[in-house]
């Protein structure tokens, strides 16, 4: 009987495990994308990502159907009344089907939230709203931009502790 040579060395499958393992290190591609977003806000002001250069950015998308994203927000005004003064911009993108959704929390949020606590709103279905983001997939989805406009960290679903740590750090 002949013995059949590998199709791999031992040395090839080491690399290349190393490689994969390395590969974030060597290859921060999410690093690199500078997203754009920019549209009108819930206010009627215009929006554009590119004028918060210079502040950690943290950009959230969400909708009033989702529960955890509605329990979430007290979480994020907390946070964005502690950072005031700070170069940090929370922005959310509300992707609900209908505008009214959005416009009629938007409003609640004006009544009853100091403006110490509030943030930029857009409605992702606007005409002219764009963005670069793609698509957020579960709500919430947390984008975080560092000082240069740079994606550095992408988060799903709960906003977990090390997000905030991680705007620390940036900060």
């Amino acid at each position: 009987m002949s013995q059949l040579s590998p199709i791999f060395t031992r040395r090839q499958v080491a690399r290349l495990v190393l490689g994969c393992a390395l590969w974030p290190s060597f290859m921060p591609a999410h690093a690199q994308v500078q997203p754009e977003l920019k549209g009108p806000t819930l206010d009627g002001q215009p929006y554009d990502l590119n004028r918060s250069r210079g502040k950690v950015v943290m950009v959230l998308f969400w909708s009033t159907e989702c529960a955890v994203c509605r329990d979430k927000m007290p979480e994020l005004r907390a946070n964005v009344k502690g950072w005031k003064g700070q170069a940090f911009e929370l922005v959310t993108v509300s992707t609900d089907r209908d505008r009214r959704a959005a416009e009629t929390y938007h409003q609640l949020v004006n009544i009853t939230v100091p403006p110490s606590q509030r943030f930029v709103s857009l409605w992702a279905g606007e005409p002219d709203y764009r963005d670069s983001f793609g698509t957020p997939g579960s709500l919430p989805a947390v984008f975080l931009l560092d000082k240069s406009g740079r994606l550095v960290q992408r988060y799903q679903g709960r906003v977990p502790p090390e997000a905030w740590d991680r705007i620390a750090d940036l900060l």
